[in-house]
């Protein structure tokens, strides 16, 4: 199992004793979740840590491409995690792959779900691009989106590191 990941041009790497999966980009996700019901989106990433906390990871970065969707960014992130434990749900059982089968099934043994956002935006916003968010108010948002599945989801605007994902 991955300690690290590369999503949308970024590294993302985790501490000893923990592992990560590309659960987007996954094959079960690709050609067996993806279409069902009309279509699901996931989480960019699924993170397992040391302490069995799952960690549901979704990565936006708005400084060279702006957010041409009207709907909230944090309903979306919502929405994706809601299908994203639906999605692992299904997947202990019914993927193909067993290495995917295996991540899966530990993902849901955990013992604590946790959401996290990291929202790239423009450091000098313009009106080409304009900031998505008032980073003031996000992490708050988020919560109140997420609130059933993690009361305390966090929403970094800068760099991830390891102040934000403990």
């Amino acid at each position: 199992m991955n300690q690290a990941a590369v999503i949308d041009g970024m590294r993302l790497e985790m501490p000893d004793g923990w592992w990560v999966w590309k659960y987007d980009d996954s094959a079960f996700h690709r050609n067996q979740f993806q279409n069902f019901a009309g279509g699901s989106k996931a989480v960019d990433a699924v993170a397992l840590a040391a302490d069995d906390t799952l960690w549901r990871i979704e990565i936006n970065d708005y400084r060279r491409h702006r957010r041409s969707k009207p709907a909230s960014v944090f309903d979306e992130v919502a929405a994706k995690v809601r299908a994203t434990l639906a999605g692992l749900a299904t997947a202990r059982t019914r993927a193909n792959d067993q290495d995917e089968k295996n991540m899966a099934a530990a993902a849901m043994r955990c013992r604590r779900i946790r959401v996290a956002l990291q929202l790239a935006q423009p450091v000098k916003p313009s009106r080409l691009f304009p900031q998505v968010v008032d980073p003031v108010n996000a992490q708050i948002q988020l919560q109140r989106a997420v609130k059933a599945i993690d009361p305390y989801a966090l929403c970094a605007t800068g760099a991830i590191d390891g102040h934000h994902l403990p």
